[in-house]
């Protein structure tokens, strides 16, 4: 399978096919990583977050290490200098490998300073440890901001896209310097399947509703992280690059934007334990 790639600003290729691994327990990871990684994909996306990071290494230590990309993020309430450069040396621990090939600040956190969390990240890049610095769930102006203060290139921006939720301006702002946008939820975790437009293009082309999002995704210059624990739908979602949707069918796709998030919304629970934002 030959998956396309994005180049960073450090020269590293990043695929724009990759497993996204959020919501799925040490029960079932352990698995779902080893079917992705046999199916062809070369890019796993985990965070400390997801609670899942030693499952994941137990099935990246079958894998040769230069045979995937892979990606960790620190949570916002992790994100002074000190919390930052922990989380990143367990996240290591917990998945067997001496480095990452990305590492994101999961969510922007207001309640400490973007300039001290970058330092950190800046540290571990230094020291060998994070290969590529990214964010994730940032805006337009929370990513100006972080770049204007950042010693390491911000490679990546990982947000919810999805044909229902294209944030153009968002994506613009990315592309003019050069961040690479990343898609969570890039099937609106499966609300966008049963879009009447998602499900003819799936009947034209003889293809799932989740392949025909992806692929106008990576048409549009977009990484995707679908994740499943699903073996058939694991291999159905990789199965992008030996067919095509033509200009005018991509373009219906981009048509059907909504404004309509599943997750990013502009409130936040700041007391939740993603955030850890004390009173």
């Amino acid at each position: 399978m030959n998956v396309p790639t994005r180049t960073l600003p450090s020269g590293d290729e990043l695929p724009q096919l990759g497993f996204g691994t959020w919501n799925l327990d040490d029960e079932t990871v352990t698995d779902a990583v080893r079917t992705a990684l046999d199916a062809g994909y070369t890019h796993v996306d985990t965070a400390e977050g997801y609670h899942n990071e030693a499952a994941i290494g137990d099935a990246l230590a079958d894998y040769d290490r230069d045979d995937y990309f892979l990606t960790s993020k620190v949570l916002p309430k992790h994100l002074d200098y000190e919390s930052v450069i922990e989380s990143c040396e367990a996240s290591l621990d917990r998945l067997g490998v001496d480095a990452l090939d990305l590492y994101l600040i999961h969510w922007p956190n207001p309640a400490i300073s973007v300039r001290e969390s970058l330092s950190a990240m800046a540290t571990l890049h230094d020291r060998g440890l994070v290969r590529n610095v990214g964010v994730s769930n940032f805006s337009a102006y929370q990513l100006s901001c972080a770049q204007h203060v950042a010693n390491v290139p911000i490679a990546v921006n990982q947000i919810e896209f999805h044909p229902w939720f294209q944030r153009p301006d968002l994506v613009d702002y990315c592309r003019e310097t050069d961040v690479v946008v990343e898609a969570a939820a890039p099937l609106a975790r499966t609300e966008v399947l049963d879009d009447e437009v998602v499900q003819e293009l799936a009947d034209a082309s003889g293809r799932s509703p989740a392949a025909v999002v992806l692929k106008w995704a990576i048409e549009r210059g977009i990484t995707v992280l679908p994740k499943s624990s699903n073996p058939e739908h694991i291999r159905a979602n990789a199965d992008l690059f030996d067919w095509e949707l033509d200009e005018a069918e991509l373009a219906r796709l981009d048509e059907r934007d909504r404004n309509r998030p599943v997750y990013d919304t502009l409130t936040r629970d700041w007391t939740d334990d993603v955030y850890g934002v004390a009173e």
